[in-house]
């Protein structure tokens, strides 16, 4: 596939966003109790009490990690603290900057599965990114004809088992990249066609006007970006690494 050219590099000092750039950050969510009390003291009051409803402490770390690391980030591209950045929220949840950083054309997603995180940051064009950690499902192949197009669900039910899940977890990704670049909900996770096989990489076969790249974040993971507009180019960062 050709996702795995691209190399997961200490993000530099001095970042520049084009608008033809999309910068990908790799967040590892297993954080050391030095950070995670740092990366607690950048969250807002709203976030730091739905941070204490999670029940077991790793989810909580968790989802300190990733909403720290999420302000930290954008606070590099905007020129701030983390702790100044604002969100507003669309109906489902999703975050988006303030309307008081709208000047910066900034947009970005967040995806999180088991201990690491994917946070997509582009300007003035909709982005949407999915994580997913592949494992096995006993209904897999229920899901798959439920939520896939009857080509997809086909091509899944006739693969081995040892390539059913890596497999399903790849469309799954694509579709809900879609969804979250575009904003759409899971009801229509059916609707989008995505076409690809065990060696050769997805492609959007649905919509025109939007760009389909597979990553490959660490063994085990599939994980999708979906991009309006085409003809960008993309560089890939691990979260804490910086070189000069």
């Amino acid at each position: 596939m050709n996702s795995s050219k691209y190399l997961w590099l200490p993000a530099p000092k001095n970042l520049i966003l084009l608008p033809d750039n999309v910068h990908v950050w790799r967040i590892n969510l297993d954080q050391s109790a030095a950070e995670l009390q740092y990366l607690t003291t950048t969250l807002s009051s709203d976030e730091s009490a739905r941070a204490q409803r999670f029940y077991f402490p790793e989810h909580r770390q968790r989802f300190i990690a990733g909403r720290g690391s999420l302000r930290t980030i954008l606070s590099r591209y905007l020129g701030i603290t983390p702790q100044e950045v604002q969100f507003d929220y669309e109906p489902r949840g999703k975050p988006f900057l303030a309307s008081r950083f709208s000047h910066s054309g900034l947009s970005f997603n967040l995806s999180h599965s088991q201990n690491l995180a994917l946070c997509a940051v582009s300007k003035n064009r909709q982005i949407g990114i999915d994580l997913e950690y592949i494992r096995p499902m006993s209904d897999l192949e229920s899901l798959a004809q439920r939520f896939f197009l009857p080509r997809e669900y086909d091509l899944v039910r006739s693969l081995p088992d040892e390539q059913k899940s890596s497999v399903f977890f790849r469309y799954w990704t694509c579709k809900e990249a879609y969804l979250k670049a575009t904003g759409e909900g899971i009801a229509q996770l059916e609707r989008i066609e995505i076409s690809l096989t065990p060696t050769e990489a997805a492609k959007l076969q649905t919509a025109k006007g939007w760009s389909l790249l597979e990553l490959l974040p660490a063994e085990n993971y599939a994980a999708a970006m979906v991009v309006a507009g085409f003809g960008w180019d993309v560089k890939c960062w691990q979260y804490g690494e910086v070189r000069d």
